[in-house]
């Protein structure tokens, strides 16, 4: 991988320049394109390797789903919005920039991969796990949306093409889309799956990610494990619900 991909370390201002070239070139955005499904479906295999093969391949194929989703469902209302307040940058354009802040985010997430395999390793942690890709996805996402919003700034600082309120737009953007990224990585769920459990393409959409993580956080602090999913819990409740509901048409 060149070392494009890491305007923080190297040439920051002349990548910024090429990104907001006013004849970007499909190629470039396809090597970003490329360059993205790759990493994200590496650290999607090493995110399901903790339950089976057959979690770990389909974890590499979620992972750069769920990108391409959240890219597609957030993107286009944000461009519109740009372009009401006065921006000059293209649809490939924008679209270089922000796969750039992606790839720089995934590949961010990769390198973290022998800190997970360590724990995956030498523990039997599910919710700490759980909690760990957390942690990685908001701390890699960080530095990758912070790429874009100098990107942004260039723009408008050196070449006066995009507006400084749109930087500001661009910060609530990032809000909207952790939103959105977050209800559909609990769609597609399970990326993980805990270990001894049977493989699942997906599961029941009861519950949402942030009642899961509070359940997970509680679960280290007091070491237990009963409650490491929240689909179980759910399952017992329903289960109960309906014995209930027997009981009473009975009588």
């Amino acid at each position: 991988m060149k070392l494009e991909f890491f305007p923080s370390f190297q040439n920051k201002d002349d990548y910024y320049d090429t990104l907001s070239r006013s004849d970007q070139s499909i190629s470039t955005i396809l090597l970003h394109v490329l360059a993205l499904v790759v990493i994200l479906f590496a650290y999607g295999l090493i995110m399901g390797c903790y339950n089976s093969l057959e979690q770990a391949l389909t974890s590499g194929i979620k992972l750069p789903l769920l990108y391409t989703l959240v890219l597609t469902i957030c993107f286009p209302a944000f461009f519109m919005i740009q372009h009401v307040l006065g921006s000059q940058l293209h649809v490939k354009q924008m679209v270089s920039i922000i796969l750039a802040g992606f790839v720089l985010s995934a590949s961010i997430m990769l390198s973290f991969s022998p800190i997970i395999i360590f724990f995956m390793m030498t523990g039997d942690n599910y919710p700490f796990l759980k909690l760990l890709h957390v942690a990685i996805f908001l701390f890699s996402g960080f530095f990758g949306m912070r790429i874009v919003t100098e990107a942004l700034h260039y723009a408008c600082d050196s070449k006066g093409v995009y507006p400084k309120i749109g930087v500001k737009i661009f910060r609530i953007w990032i809000f909207i889309m952790a939103f959105v990224a977050a209800q559909l990585s609990w769609t597609l769920r399970p990326f993980i799956g805990n270990k001894g459990e049977d493989f699942q393409l997906f599961r029941n959409r009861k519950g949402n990610i942030y009642q899961t993580l509070a359940i997970s956080i509680s679960d280290i602090f007091t070491g237990k494990t009963s409650a490491a999913t929240l689909d179980e819990t759910t399952l017992k409740t329903d289960t109960s619900e309906d014995i209930t509901k027997v009981g009473e048409h009975v009588e």
